[in-house]
């Protein structure tokens, strides 16, 4: 099914998602990678706050490489998402809910996804110059010292993904592979 996601990501819209989707998001999400999600949950360990309020947020796992001139971002596509799988459960205990990447997610990160509501949505690999012309506007907000890897906050328009985990733990990389296994049998 497709659809068109106006964030924030609230509980009740992640609800309605459901794996092998083809969603549309508009609206602000954050980028981070692992030495952003390192240091968020250092923050968090320690008691502080984050950078930015993550309740029903979004991250995108990506760090793009320098605007030229006259455009918002550069190349932006998606790193693999095992990497901040240790860091994912802590950030949905704090309220993020969505997630953007690419390839597989440990078990533990999908059992938080059920029990806080969260949504893995997978973006092409490849596609960053593409995916880069969704974003309309582009901030640094912490981390500076990170480059790449800094958080950013972003404003996307009809930004195409797929969800891969839903928050019932539907898998669409499982479920995709059986199908298949099953008609080719």
């Amino acid at each position: 099914m497709e659809k068109h996601i106006q964030l924030p990501l609230t509980a009740e819209l992640a609800k309605t998602l459901h794996a092998g989707d083809t969603v549309y998001l508009t609206g602000t999400i954050y980028t981070s990678r692992d030495a952003g999600h390192k240091r968020m949950c250092e923050a968090l360990a320690r008691g502080e706050e984050l950078p930015f309020d993550p309740t029903d947020a979004t991250i995108y796992y990506v760090g793009p490489t320098p605007a030229k001139p006259g455009q918002v971002i550069g190349s932006a596509g998606p790193t693999t998402s095992g990497r901040m799988d240790a860091y994912a459960p802590t950030m949905m205990s704090v309220g993020a809910r969505g997630m953007i990447g690419k390839g597989a997610r440990l078990p533990e990160v999908v059992e938080a996804m059920k029990k806080y509501s969260g949504v893995y949505f997978g973006a092409i690999g490849g596609a960053g110059a593409l995916l880069a012309k969704c974003i309309k506007k582009a901030e640094l907000i912490a981390y500076e010292d990170l480059g790449a890897e800094a958080l950013r906050k972003l404003y996307v328009e009809e930004m195409p993904l797929v969800v891969i985990i839903d928050s019932e733990g539907n898998n669409l990389y499982q479920e995709g592979r059986a199908a298949y296994l099953a008609k080719n049998q």
